[in-house]
């Protein structure tokens, strides 16, 4: 069981001391954890979205139901709002167009799409990596609501995964057959496991025992 010992802020900068873990320690792989899954959302609708012809990236399953450029229109919206001056600013700006987000006009390309995406993203990771261990127990507002900085990343990575699942949700359906997994293929989960157990941290074993002969 790993222990924690609370620390004045100006002592807790990632060191062990008598071998406890301090606060400093947890909060920096907090932060590295949050970009490792920060990164696999985006990799992941990213792989939807690849699978798509031009044109079905704007069909819908019913009047009710976001395409997947509207959910990209939205998840960049939020983004830019969320993760501009993100300590020192609301979270939600008084320039930001929420309704908006959901309107697609018809000459809204691939292209459009792409860019949303990429600058959105490039805003969460630019704020997320200047953070410091020490800010996670700041305060910050979304909406005039207070959060702690942890607290708000949290809420933005729940966020971000469903919108990433929906993508993919929708991609899956108009592709069909023809859909690649983005994870374990169906009926294919033996095979992935034997697969897996064949390599250590990513290298082959075999490959192992001749560097190591």
């Amino acid at each position: 069981m790993i222990e924690f010992e609370l620390k004045p802020q100006a002592e807790a900068h990632g060191e062990k001391r008598n071998g406890v873990q301090t606060m400093s320690d947890l909060g920096s792989h907090y932060l590295d954890e949050v970009q490792r899954q920060l990164r696999g959302y985006k990799r992941l609708g990213e792989g939807a979205m690849s699978q798509l012809k031009d044109e079905e990236l704007f069909m819908t399953l019913d009047p009710e139901s976001n395409s997947v450029a509207i959910l990209v229109k939205h998840l960049a919206g939020n983004m830019r709002s969320r993760f501009t001056d993100f300590l020192t600013s609301d979270g939600e700006k008084p320039n930001r167009n929420r309704d908006q987000e959901f309107e697609i006009t018809t000459d809204t390309t691939r292209t459009d799409v792409l860019h949303w995406w990429e600058e959105g993203w490039e805003r969460v990771f630019s704020a997320v990596a200047g953070l410091k261990p020490e800010d996670l127990l700041r305060t910050v507002t979304i909406r005039s609501e207070p959060h702690t900085v942890l607290q708000a990343i949290n809420r933005q990575l729940a966020h971000y995964s469903a919108h990433v699942a929906q993508m993919i949700f929708l991609a899956k359906h108009l592709r069909s057959s023809e859909w690649k997994s983005l994870s374990v293929p169906r009926g294919k989960s033996k095979d992935f496991t034997a697969t897996a157990q064949k390599y250590d941290k990513g290298v082959h074993r075999e490959e192992q025992k001749k560097s190591s002969a």
